[in-house]
């Protein structure tokens, strides 16, 4: 068993192990892979020559420190019962901290993913809050589509007290699934589905929401928001131990 960045070889064959693990499209896999892929920034389980698990991370930054978002953890579905999950982290923390990142932010995909990460020293550190509303009778709103660099700047501005600044490849594969809005007092990334438009993270004023949907042209909006109604995200920290998690983490890949 090897624990390492992955090989060129290799590139194929971890995208067959992230399909098996998420069933996710051929279309986000070639955005993944085209935008936001670095195999510095991709811990791989070689066993038999093959990946038998998998994870990837963001850079991203928590109150002026370096810090990873880390993505898309797998072990293919023959290896699974194995403990080698445990193992990829544990590894994948060392190297993080010798890389000098601070902390590691994840996002989990379901109720028992908490318990397993807690399993492993993480804690939630953050929330969200999410609502639906028409637009029906709604006025119009005055809103522009931005760039992710324009994006980016107003974010840093917008972002609660604590919140994590995700940029760079963040924003390059957030921008193949969603688009940037903004207004006078809200910050907005969404994208539609028929006749809803998906709010991935409004910052601001989040009674502007109605408005958006009428302007945009849906019939209805759901939206996220910072909050505390839905544990969100979870954080390990990697040096100091009594160091202030994360208060806001909104941008996942997982809508």
């Amino acid at each position: 068993m090897r624990i390492d960045k992955p090989l060129e070889s290799q590139l194929l064959p971890l995208q067959l192990l992230w399909q098996e693990a998420f069933n996710d499209t051929d279309e986000f896999l070639n955005d993944f892979f085209m935008t936001a892929f670095s195999a510095d920034r991709c811990r791989c389980v070689t066993v038999n020559e093959e990946p038998a698990a998998a994870l990837y991370w963001f850079d991203c930054v928590h109150m002026g420190s370096k810090a990873a978002y880390l993505y898309g953890v797998a072990t293919a579905e023959k290896y699974r019962g194995q403990g080698l999950c445990r193992k990829l982290m544990e590894d994948t923390h060392n190297y993080l901290k010798m890389l000098g990142y601070k902390g590691v932010i994840l996002v989990p995909g379901s109720r028992s993913l908490f318990s397993m990460y807690e399993r492993m020293g993480y804690k939630t550190c953050s929330g969200i809050s999410e609502f639906r509303c028409s637009g029906e009778t709604a006025d119009r709103i005055e809103l522009r589509r931005i760039e992710k660099n324009e994006y980016a700047e107003l974010r840093r501005l917008m972002l609660p007290e604590g919140g994590v600044v995700q940029e760079n490849e963040n924003l390059d594969l957030l921008q193949t699934q969603e688009e940037f809005y903004s207004g006078s007092d809200f910050l907005l990334t969404a994208h539609g589905e028929g006749d809803t438009i998906y709010g991935v993270e409004l910052l601001g004023d989040k009674n502007a929401a109605s408005g958006i949907v009428k302007t945009l042209g849906y019939a209805d909006g759901v939206f996220r928001i910072p909050g505390d109604d839905k544990p969100f995200a979870m954080y390990y920290p990697l040096h100091d131990s009594k160091c202030k998690p994360p208060s806001y983490f909104g941008l996942a890949f997982d809508l």
